[in-house]
């Protein structure tokens, strides 16, 4: 597998609010249709600065959080596991994303009837380990399953504040050894099994959180997150990354930022997976 950097993104021609499915969602404020578009290029030209390779799956009217590709599914090695939406709303774009997988030879693998799992929102790596957000969208059920399907350990983390409804909301794994995550997001338990199992945890503070500060994109040693997170910008630099803020204010609207609008295709920065073997999982 190509170690180049490789992303799936969905141009925001029919971005909106037009349903309030989370805290973040108001459709009597809206969005600004130009402000999305110009926010979105300056992250897809990001990525492409930085030597990634972006994939541009193509919008669909009706369909307006089709932008947010990180919800598509989970990638494994060739394996897309297949999102089940929990809110009707945004059910219609599976069969879009799921179009999308096959067609660019991916073998797309389905959760098993009354199963709610949304993607790489909600299960991220870090090494070997599938961390997966359960309540508010997914089930905890679905992540057991889908780590028993990829032959890997998977660690369903209870999300407990509304407003972090995915678990890419308030975590990202960095590197293999490192993540950025707000603690206010988790219960007791997910907090001390990420402190067990994660070397180097780095706290987001409850006023930075809320500007989707953990909702990033890492690219090597680069980090593309949201202009609102000064703090943080200043103590991932302090321990070695570069970071580069850009605006995210119309798709924070919807409860999304920079993560919720990629999909990793070639696995996250801190996942092991790319080292080795594929593992079959059971086709759709």
């Amino acid at each position: 597998m190509s170690s180049a950097p490789h992303f799936l993104m969905c141009p925001p021609d029919h971005y909106g609010i037009e349903y309030e499915i989370n805290p973040w969602m108001n459709r009597a404020v809206g969005t600004d249709p130009a402000q999305a578009h110009r926010q979105w290029w300056a992250l897809h030209d990001a990525l492409r600065d930085l030597g990634a390779t972006v994939e541009r799956l193509a919008p669909v009217p009706g369909l307006p959080d089709l932008v947010f590709t990180a919800n598509a599914g989970l990638v494994h090695h060739r394996t897309f596991v297949s999102s089940q939406f929990r809110h009707g709303v945004r059910q219609g774009e599976t069969p879009y994303f799921d179009r999308w997988a096959r067609e660019h030879g991916f073998k797309v693998v389905t959760l098993p009837p009354g199963s709610y799992f949304e993607g790489a929102g909600d299960a991220l790596f870090l090494g070997e380990i599938l961390y997966g957000g359960y309540r508010f969208r997914s089930d905890a059920k679905s992540h057991l399953w889908i780590g028993h399907q990829l032959n890997v350990e998977a660690l369903p983390l209870e999300l407990v504040d509304p407003r972090f409804y995915h678990l890419d909301t308030c975590f990202c794994p960095v590197d293999r050894e490192t993540a950025i995550y707000y603690p206010g997001a988790f219960d007791d338990y997910g907090r001390s099994v990420l402190k067990d199992r994660i070397p180097h945890l780095i706290a987001v503070s409850a006023e930075e959180a809320v500007s989707f500060s953990c909702n990033a994109v890492v690219v090597g040693r680069t980090i593309l997150l949201n202009d609102g997170a000064p703090k943080l910008a200043k103590t991932l630099q302090t321990s070695g990354y570069e970071v580069r803020p850009l605006p995210f204010t119309e798709f924070i609207k919807a409860g999304g930022s920079a993560k919720c609008l990629t999909l990793r295709l070639d696995g996250e920065e801190a996942a092991a997976w790319r080292l080795v073997p594929e593992v079959a999982g059971s086709a759709a």
